[in-house]
Order: C-alpha cells, then sequence, then structure tokens
C-alpha cells in the first residue's frame, strides 16, 4: 500500500502586540516588515498594506533593473581577447553564469509586474486557487505569491507525485 505524504504545518507567525497601531501613525514609507505582520487580522490588505506592498515590489523591480545595466556594462567590458584558452572558458563561463542570472530575473520582473496590476485591480493578496488571504507573512517572504502556502504546498506535491 503507498504511503500518504503529509505536509508540514507552517509554523505560527508572531505578532508583536507593541507594534499592532503603529501603521495608523506612519506613513508607508516608514513602516517596517514586524509593523506590517502586527496590523489586525481584520485590516488584510488595506490601503496602507497595498501601498506598502506596492513600493516594495517597486523598489525590486528598480533594483533589477539596475543590476541588468550592470551587467550589460559588465559583459562590454570584459569582451577582452584573452589568448589563454583556460582564461577564456572561465570568462565565458562568468559570462554565461550572469546571463542565466538575468534570465531568471527577468522571468521575475514579468510577475513583479503582474502582482502590481493585481494591487491596482484589487486581487492582491489573495489565493488565486482557494480565494483565501495568502497571508502577510508568505507576501513578506515572497511579494509576487499568488497562491497560499497550503495551495502551494498541494500543487508542489501533486508535481512530484505526477511529474508535471
Amino acid at each position: 500500500m503507498p504511503s500518504v505524504a503529509t505536509l508540514p504545518m507552517p509554523a505560527p507567525v508572531k505578532k508583536d502586540p507593541k507594534l499592532a497601531n503603529n501603521w495608523k501613525t506612519k506613513s508607508v514609507e516608514q513602516l517596517s516588515d514586524p509593523e506590517i505582520i502586527a496590523m489586525p487580522d481584520n485590516e488584510y490588505m488595506n490601503d496602507k498594506q497595498l501601498a506598502y506592498f506596492r513600493l516594495k515590489l517597486v523598489q525590486l523591480k528598480e533594483d533589477m533593473l539596475a543590476n541588468a545595466d550592470q551587467t550589460a556594462e559588465n559583459l562590454r567590458d570584459d569582451t577582452v581577447v584573452v589568448p589563454d584558452p583556460a582564461d577564456r572558458a572561465t570568462i565565458e563561463e562568468e559570462h554565461a553564469l550572469e546571463l542565466r542570472t538575468r534570465d531568471r530575473e527577468r522571468k521575475l520582473l514579468k510577475k513583479i509586474e503582474q502582482s502590481i496590476a493585481r494591487i491596482d485591480a484589487g486581487d492582491y493578496g489573495y489565493c488565486d486557487e482557494t480565494g483565501e488571504p495568502i497571508g502577510v507573512p508568505r507576501l513578506l517572504a515572497r511579494p509576487t505569491a499568488t497562491l497560499s502556502l497550503e495551495a502551494q504546498q498541494r500543487r508542489e506535491l501533486k508535481q512530484k507525485m505526477f511529474g508535471d
């Protein structure tokens, strides 16, 4: 008889009660991750949280675009002719690694733009499959998340079992 894999339960996130009302007096730029986590559950995805996540996503996007510009300059600067084949191979491998990293970031940029569009549409923070809240701690860890932790675990388990 095949054994059934059980999904680990996520550890509950501790909210600091001292920070619970800080969000009411601070601007979005002044808020910190612990203050966002400490917000009451009935304030989930209020205007301040949405603005906070938008700011976080925009900053992430700007950082990635700056990295891409830096990569382009590095590739231009490193195109010197090296007579030693081992050195040339090392340089080419470094370039390939850099380009793979930028390709992953390009894909992440699409997800960031989709997340910003979800904020505009009012869908941000809710699971695509179940419609339940994704949760602030998960969104802080992965601002582009579209599935709740449970839905993501189910999807990964299906992929592992069925190979898709």
